[in-house]
């Protein structure tokens, strides 16, 4: 059958779905099984919908896709109807680029909402089986990346943060520096400005400047620079201070002294694993240094 017969074909099924929707509006259908022949009118339109496609009618395959999620959410299968509606956009946008493509996504996001903390949670536990059972911190991360992603769409950005501040410490674990520091940054740049959350930007900034420094010094001065001017109050911070003694120690290439000074900081905030790790690992670069430790 050429492309006019599948066009035909599926100009027939329209015909043949709306009669079936228009009848399961009447009372008895209603009474009797008036669902099974929406589904029927719903199996019809996806059925049009895929002959347009194959007709390369673009627009008529986006209308067909439209009604089909329509007569899903009237069933109350949310999932079904996201499907559809990204179907309908991928024809709208073959189409109109710039027309209807854009509108039936956003429809389809709107669908999806409400389960989008679901499907984050899954994975929040998922990353959590990698971290702490099969020990494979790859998979966490892509696992809390996806979580991240999902509480965006929801707009639930201090969970998002969350998952991506484990993203961060597990990609600089793994030497992933410069990811761990667009985390850090973008992390603490949201958070400044926040009331409740500047207290936190001072700390995710001290560890992208402390990523920065392992790769290079320079980069190190350049970054704490750069935070000074975008958050003057992480210049009188005990972070600040204690990576500018740190850069002076390094540049002196003072072993001693930089001991001294992550000593002092650790007698009043308690060093944890991640941070101990980062410090020895700038430690090492010094030269004479041949202990591994920093007390």
């Amino acid at each position: 059958m050429d492309s006019s017969g599948k066009e035909r074909e599926a100009v027939q099924l329209m015909a043949e779905a709306e009669k079936r929707v228009k009848s399961s509006h009447s009372f008895l259908r209603g009474l009797f099984g008036g669902n099974s022949k929406v589904e029927e009118a719903c199996e019809m339109y996806t059925r049009a919908a895929n002959l347009f496609k194959i007709a390369k009618n673009w627009n008529a395959a986006g209308n067909a896709f439209c009604q089909a999620a329509k007569l899903h959410m009237q069933l109350q299968s949310k999932h079904d109807a996201a499907i559809s509606f990204v179907d309908a956009g991928n024809a709208y946008k073959k189409a109109d680029p710039q027309g209807k493509a854009n509108e039936i996504l956003y429809k389809n996001i709107q669908i999806l909402l409400g389960r989008f903390t679901i499907a984050a949670k899954h994975h929040i536990t998922i990353a959590e089986i990698y971290e702490s059972e099969l020990v494979d911190i790859e998979k966490a991360i892509a696992h809390y990346e996806q979580a991240a992603d999902y509480y965006k769409g929801e707009e639930s950005n201090s969970s998002a943060n969350r998952c991506l501040l484990k993203v961060a410490a597990y990609a600089a674990q793994l030497e992933q520096y410069q990811k761990a520091i667009e985390i850090y940054e973008q992390v603490g740049t949201n958070t400044m400005d926040n009331p409740l959350l500047k207290y936190s930007a001072k700390e995710y900034f001290f560890k992208a400047a402390l990523c920065h420094f392992i790769v290079d010094e320079l980069n190190a001065k350049l970054a704490l620079e750069k935070y000074e001017e975008m958050f003057p109050a992480f210049t009188d911070s005990r972070e600040c201070k204690l990576v500018k003694k740190l850069l002076e120690a390094h540049e002196d290439q003072n072993c001693e002294a930089y001991t001294e000074a992550v000593k002092e900081f650790d007698s009043i905030s308690r060093l944890d694993q991640w941070l101990t790790t980062m410090l020895l690992r700038i430690k090492k670069s010094l030269q004479g240094d041949g202990d591994g430790d920093l007390k």
